[in-house]
């Protein structure tokens, strides 16, 4: 499921394919922008914000046609969710998707660049991009990352279980369910706690920064310590505890449990998983 890590690696191939090239067509198949017609314009640059993809535009001389300045600037905004995803093909190339699912079709000189079941697809000046990612708090993997006005954040409300306000962009930017069940793990915490009783905030953030960032040079994502740090011997894979019910804990040898949490702030129950021993219910 896309997280952090997995924007930032759509976000990265994408701006490998477009940056510098000028659309030769595009198709919005969606109601709102169906009729939109950005060929001529030229993509600036892609970039992650948290689960947000921003992919910047400018407009040429030619496009818009008499009277443009040429200084107009635009950005598709495109969020995941569950099931999206943006995909890179050689021009023509078949795609690996059904058609029906494609929302966005971006073709250049070089590259055709497809965005299916996008759970977010808009068009929108660039100037307003505030309007639809202000809201978010630090991002785990940008450049605006602060530790401290995360915690303050989180800090604000003690009485919300901690796995709910991880999950909560408005705090912090970029942890999904997976890591927010590892990073709790790590800290002996149990996802329902509520934030007071956490003992190290921002000992279990500077975890989700790590294992987020360590998971940003591949797809195969794992988050176990000794797989990251590249032990010989040890495969690249593995979770502590998400996705492992019932099978032993690799510290304790406990059997993970799953269980479900929320709502809180508008979202609905999402699974957990944690070692019961490890992470004592509260």
């Amino acid at each position: 499921m896309p997280e952090g890590d997995s924007v930032w690696r759509a976000a990265a191939e994408l701006h490998k394919a477009l940056a510098g090239q000028t659309l030769t067509a595009s198709d919005f198949r969606v109601p709102r922008f169906a009729t939109l017609n950005l060929a001529g314009w030229t993509v600036s640059e892609v970039v992650p914000r948290g689960k947000h993809l921003l992919m910047r535009l400018q407009e040429t001389g030619e496009a818009g046609g008499a009277g443009n300045d040429g200084k107009r600037a635009l950005t598709i905004h495109s969020h995941l969710k569950m099931e999206g995803s943006w995909q890179v093909y050689a021009p023509g190339g078949r795609w690996r998707k059904p058609g029906h699912t494609a929302r966005c079709i971006l073709r250049t000189a070089t590259a055709d660049v497809v965005g299916f079941s996008l759970g977010i697809l808009e068009v929108i000046p660039t100037a307003d991009e505030d309007r639809v990612v202000g809201h978010l708090g630090p991002d785990l993997l940008g450049p605006d990352w602060d530790m401290a006005e995360a915690v303050r954040r989180i800090d604000a409300a003690p009485d919300t279980p901690i796995g709910l306000a991880l999950l909560d962009q408005k705090n912090l930017a970029g942890i999904g369910n997976i890591y927010r069940c590892e990073s709790c793990f790590l800290s002996g915490v149990h996802p329902a706690a509520p934030v007071s009783a956490v003992p190290d905030l921002a000992g279990l953030l500077a975890d989700a920064k790590r294992l987020l960032e360590a998971n940003l040079g591949s797809a195969r994502r794992v988050t176990r310590e000794s797989s990251l740090r590249g032990v010989r011997g040890v495969p690249r894979s593995g979770y502590w505890v998400y996705g492992r019910e019932h099978q032993p804990c690799h510290r304790c040898g406990t059997p993970v449990r799953r269980g479900m949490l929320g709502p809180a702030s508008g979202m609905e129950d999402r699974v957990i998983y944690y070692c019961p021993r490890c992470q004592p219910v509260p």
